[in-house]
């Protein structure tokens, strides 16, 4: 049975995702800071659109979000004509935007204190996944709103999971993202040094992603990095947002990351090279400039 659903923010990720539950039977208002993008998928997907985010999430039963950052999220749940002044009791808020652990929690103490539920549940899967209705959610929150909210975002996910209460979503994402920035710098080096060596690059890879080598990455991205074409997916710029989460986050938990941190810093000498919206795996640009 379908639900009364409100989607704010439709960018690469949140246009496709807002598509998909208005295809699987929900009632879908959608809200862009843009309004011509709400307009354009009105007429694509044949939902409505609001003005504002609080008229948007007025009467639904889920409101979600895909945004840029903690400062963005703030802006559409508490700031003025926010989505938490037109959301009713009871209903339930998730936010896919990956920010902060804090902004997190602090979101869900505002949700409680309105009488609404609320579940950090930043994706992984890039544009592709979302277009294709394949996304990894991780999330975090309630248990009893985790479970009411699970098979609304079945609209767009393959996986669907609760790491622990505000917060654990985000910390996952964090993870996530850890363990690309090492190994797409790991792979752009593999392949510079096969090059290097004189080995035919693709015959290397093609041998060794059938054994303990393999990865997403490199079935995913290693002939368009031979090539050099990186217009591929997720963007070196969001990239060091995410990983500066991450950095902070480390410092406020004592952990220790040295790879994450010079990876960010490779990420940068990307970006004045003017790849800020290549994707990641122009980590191996830098080495062959």
């Amino acid at each position: 049975m379908g639900v009364k659903a409100a989607f704010i923010g439709l960018g690469v990720m949140g246009y496709p995702m807002a598509g998909h539950l208005q295809k699987a039977g929900h009632e879908v208002t959608v809200y862009n800071r843009t309004g011509a993008k709400a307009e354009a998928w009105s007429k694509e997907f044949g939902g409505k659109n609001a003005p504002s985010p609080a008229r948007v999430a007025d009467g639904a039963d889920f409101v979600f979000t895909c945004v840029g950052n903690d400062d963005d999220l703030r802006a559409v749940t508490l700031g003025p004509e926010g989505a938490f002044e037109g959301m009713k009791s009871g209903a339930i808020f998730v936010d896919h935007t990956t920010a902060s652990a804090n902004v997190a929690r602090e979101i869900y103490g505002a949700a409680i204190a309105k009488g609404i539920g609320a579940i950090d549940a930043p994706i992984s899967g890039g544009q592709a996944g979302a277009e294709n209705g394949v996304l990894t959610v991780m999330c975090g929150g309630g248990e009893a709103d985790f479970e009411k909210a699970a098979p609304v975002i079945d609209a767009y996910a393959r996986s669907v999971k609760l790491l622990g209460g505000p917060g654990a979503g985000q910390l996952t994402k964090m993870v996530n993202q850890i363990c690309i920035a090492g190994l797409v710098q790991g792979l752009s080096e593999g392949i510079h040094f096969a090059k290097q060596a004189g080995l035919d690059p693709a015959a290397v890879i093609d041998v060794i992603s059938k054994g303990a080598a393999q990865s997403w990455q490199m079935e995913n991205r290693y002939q368009t990095m031979i090539e050099g074409t990186f217009d591929f997916g997720f963007a070196v710029d969001w990239m060091r947002k995410d990983l500066s989460i991450c950095l902070e986050e480390a410092r406020r938990n004592g952990s220790h990351l040295p790879v994450a941190a010079l990876v960010d810093q490779f990420y940068s000498e990307v970006q004045k090279m003017g790849g800020g919206r290549w994707d990641t795996s122009s980590l191996i640009a830098r080495l062959e400039k």
